[in-house]
This record gives structure tokens, sequence and C-alpha cells, in this order.
């Protein structure tokens, strides 16, 4: 593995991680009425907290789609992953709260995972990709559990479940812009910029990022920042490992030994992740939930 990719995708996720708390943390005082709505990120846009969260997510973007120009999608999005940690340790900052057992064990589940993965896959590309049958399956299946996902969200948005469906939604349409932001980048290298601007990719590119980024964001207003962000962490990184693997050509090992570890590492990264989301560290968004249960019926 290629110490720049790894500095590359650790940097995207500290500012991911940190962006994140502080979007949360002025998206739990927007009014409900704009949720699921555009009009949320013009309200958004008025919070310096929430510019400032913008700004160090979109500097891990820029340096995500670095570090997947150089690394491959299987590699990168774990890395990306423990961006977790990062959110932790500024939630940790605010709210003064050890770590205890509960913490320890997330991020040893979380490491371990992410390390154990790695190891035994050994992520590599590949010259061949998939047929645009394949390729189209793959990226509507991907978009179409997202809509779906979200259209349950938005018709019952004051359920439990609403930000984490919402949240598992703009997680798997990052981790299949992230595999379309490699397209780019290697349209880029292999045509110039006329060779992007005239790819589909691109245009994609943009889509998916609005659109994630008014889901999410969703998500950060209806519910404590321990509900939405495990399931954005946890989703991401399996749609882009499967978006890689399906049309981008990365290979992973497929002996029984390397594919039991590989597993086992998605499994230690899911749950590590559901441990830290869940720590009484994390911002409990109550200005938000008191609104929600403000519009409530009585």
């Amino acid at each position: 593995m290629s110490v720049v990719v790894l500095v590359l995708a650790v940097s995207a996720a500290c500012c991911l991680g940190s962006g994140f708390v502080l979007q949360q943390n002025a998206a739990q005082h927007a009014p409900m009425s704009d949720f699921m709505s555009p009009r949320l990120l013009l309200d958004l846009m008025r919070m310096p907290r929430w510019l400032a969260g913008i700004g160090l997510m979109v500097a891990g973007m820029v340096l995500s789609a670095l570090a997947l120009g150089r690394g491959e999608v299987s590699l990168v999005e774990p890395l990306v992953a423990t961006n977790l940690f990062f959110a932790m340790w500024l939630s940790r900052l605010q709210t003064r709260q050890p770590l205890g057992r509960q913490g320890w064990a997330g991020l040893a589940l979380l490491a371990g995972g992410v390390t154990a993965f790695i190891v035994a896959g050994q992520p590599q590309g590949s010259t061949s990709v998939a047929g645009p049958l394949r390729h189209w399956l793959i990226v509507g299946l991907v978009v179409g559990i997202a809509l779906l996902l979200a259209a349950l969200a938005k018709h019952d948005r004051l359920s439990v479940a609403a930000p984490v469906m919402l949240a598992v939604a703009a997680g798997l349409l990052y981790g299949l812009q992230d595999a379309l932001t490699r397209v780019s980048g290697q349209r880029l290298s292999g045509g110039g910029w006329a060779g992007l601007m005239t790819s589909w990719q691109l245009y994609a590119v943009i889509a998916l990022g609005v659109s994630g980024l008014v889901m999410v964001q969703s998500a950060f207003e209806a519910a404590p920042l321990r509900m939405s962000l495990p399931a954005l962490t946890a989703a991401q990184p399996l749609a882009g490992i499967a978006c890689g693997v399906g049309f981008l050509g990365d290979q992973l090992r497929t002996d029984a030994g390397a594919l039991a570890w590989e597993a086992a590492g998605l499994a230690a990264i899911v749950t590590g992740i559901v441990l830290l989301g869940l720590h009484p560290a994390m911002p409990s968004g109550t200005a938000a939930r008191e609104e929600v249960r403000d519009l409530q019926p009585h």
C-alpha cells in the first residue's frame, strides 16, 4: 500500500469526520419544514458553523479524490471510514465524555477491521473492467435502493428510522460517487479536460453529491449524530467496495482464508462504527428532538 494513498485517505477522513460534527451542530437548529428540501441548504448557508463543516467536507472530498486517483476504491474506502475516529475526537472535546469500554472497543474494532480487510484482501487495480450492462445494473441498483430509502424516510419523517434510512441512502450515493470520481480522474488523465467535461461521470458525481448532501443534512436535522453518522459511515465503504469490485475491476484475494478475513474485517468495521456512533460522547442533538416532538400531533 502506497504511503501517499494512506496519508491522503486518512487526511480525508479527518476532514470529513470533523466536518460532519460541525454540520450536525448547525443542522439540528434548522426548521423541520425544510426536511428533504433544497431549502434546507439555503437556511444552513446562513450558519457559520455549517459553512465551516462544509468547507472541511469539501477538503475531505478533494483529498479522497486524490487518494482514489492513486489507489483502488476497495483500498481507499475502508481508510476513509475511519472518519468516525475524528468525529469522536471532536465530540469528546465538546462533551468531555471519557471513552470507556464501549469507545475503546469501537476504536479497536474499526482499526482492526480496516487492517484485516486490507491485509487479507490486498486490493489491486486491473485493466479489465465490467461491460456496460453490469456497470449500469450496479449503478441502477445502488441509486434505486438509495431513492427507495429516501422516499420511505420522507413519507414517515417523524419516525425513529427515518434519519437512519436517510443516512444509509446518503452513504450509498457517496460510495457510488467515490467510484465515479475515480473514473472521472481516469478520464482527466486520458483525455484531458475535454475528455472529462464530455463524460457523463462528472455530472453524475455532482448530482450524487448534491442529492447526498440534502439527504445527510436532513438526517442530521432530524436526529442526533449518534443515530445518523454510523449508518452513513458504514454504508459508504460497503457501496464503494461493491462498485469497485463490481464494475471498476478492483481485485481482492478470493481464496477461502482471505474471504473469511475480508468478511470478518467488514463485520468488525460496521460493528466498530455502530459502537462509536452510539457512544455518549457523540452529540445528542436534543434541540432537534424537541422540535420533532413539537411537530408531532398531541
